[in-house]
């Protein structure tokens, strides 16, 4: 099984921490379609003939789309890919694109699940994110969307910011699991470079991020989760059992997706390559029937690293037996090694035959998985 990201490059607005590949500009929506129609094209032999059972409109924002580029979208990938009959479809929405005549239109598309960015519950945090949308609207969506039938749905919520006292935390919290939403991402604040929200800090205009308050709102959120019955499947990610999110599970177990749209990444098992970041660079080509990307080869090593990181943010862990499958029983026993300090200190569980992050090791998520990377390591071609 295979999964197709579809990466919309369009927003109303800029929001202040994004370092997402967008334009604010909506004049060319038509043009971009079409070039995506011509992309998938081109490129369905990339998941060899796989069934496709997830298909995930990412952005950007994938609800700016009007329902006739939807189905229009949707008609390509029947035609050119085998789309499962159970397909996981999600699209991303912001609270201020959800009505009723939407939710229509998408369920008639064959759209199935929505990713919501709430963000925040309230409206100073979403002030200072520069949202276009406010705490009612995000109620009112999701409400709504469930009144529909929208029973599949995830919402994507922010902690660790500045204005978010843990008070208002535990509220954004308490609310999403008031209103039965089987499934959260929840994201730490990040200051990526080059974004508004970078800039703003180096000029003091805002208060920059405390990594203590984050550190300290993701051990509450684990806790409160947790405690409402939610499973800590990925380390952003939170499930009601059997409501995973199937598309973003397929990344961290390794499987073959496609990517469709500017700046877009794909992953065949060996290789990654990206599409390129311009909207009016990627359009003009497609229309001439070329294709702009970059592509790497992935070596045995690179593989394995690639293996440890996903693995790690999973609450399945880190398989010591597929390792060993895969790379070699060297391979294996040298990684193991590296383990020690991490169970020792209790940051890792390595029990069973698995690492496991402990509750205090996601803390540390990224410098236990670059401590466990091998540089250079003798191993057997996948």
């Amino acid at each position: 099984m295979a999964g197709i990201y579809l990466h919309i490059p369009f927003c109303r607005q800029a929001c202040h921490y994004c370092n997402f590949h967008f334009s604010t500009s909506l004049n060319r929506t038509n043009d971009f379609v079409v070039a995506l129609l011509k992309e998938m094209e081109l490129r369905k032999s990339y998941i060899g003939g796989e069934m496709a059972e997830t298909v995930y409109f990412g952005g950007g924002t994938p609800s700016l789309l009007q329902p006739e580029e939807l189905g229009r979208i949707m008609e390509g990938l029947r035609t050119q890919f085998d789309i499962g009959p159970g397909a996981e479809i999600t699209l991303e929405a912001n609270p201020d694109d959800i009505t009723l005549p939407q939710l229509k239109s998408w369920k008639a598309a064959g759209i199935n699940r929505l990713s919501i960015g709430v963000q925040s519950f309230f409206g100073e945090d979403l002030q200072w994110m520069n949202r276009a949308h406010g705490p009612e609207q995000a109620l009112a969506a999701i409400r709504i969307a469930q009144g529909e039938g929208f029973a599949n749905i995830s919402a994507d919520l922010i902690y660790g910011g500045p204005t978010l006292p843990d008070s208002h935390w535990k509220k954004n919290v308490e609310q999403a699991i008031a209103l039965g939403i089987p499934h959260l991402s929840c994201y730490a604040l990040t200051v990526e470079p080059k974004t508004a929200l970078d800039k703003m800090i180096h000029l003091k205009k805002v208060q920059a991020v405390d990594p203590e308050d984050q550190a300290r709102q993701f051990l509450l959120l684990m806790e409160w989760l947790g405690n409402a019955g939610y499973e800590h499947y990925e380390i952003s990610n939170f499930a009601m059992p059997g409501r995973r999110s199937r598309h973003n599970s397929s990344y961290w177990q390794g499987r073959r997706y496609l990517g469709l749209g500017p700046s877009a990444h794909s992953f065949d098992g060996l290789s990654r390559q990206w599409n390129i970041a311009n909207n009016a660079r990627y359009t003009e080509a497609l229309s001439e029937g070329r294709l702009l990307f970059e592509r790497e080869e992935l070596l045995p090593v690179q593989q394995l690293n690639e293996y440890i990181m996903t693995s790690l943010r999973t609450v399945e862990g880190c398989d010591l037996s597929y390792v060993s499958l895969r790379w070699g029983k060297e391979a294996a026993s040298a990684l193991l090694g590296k383990t020690g300090p991490f169970v020792n200190g209790g940051t890792m569980d390595g029990e069973n035959g698995r690492l496991v992050l402990t509750r205090e090791g996601k803390l540390l998520t990224d410098g236990i998985t670059a401590e466990l990377f091998f540089e250079n390591l003798s191993l057997p071609v996948a």
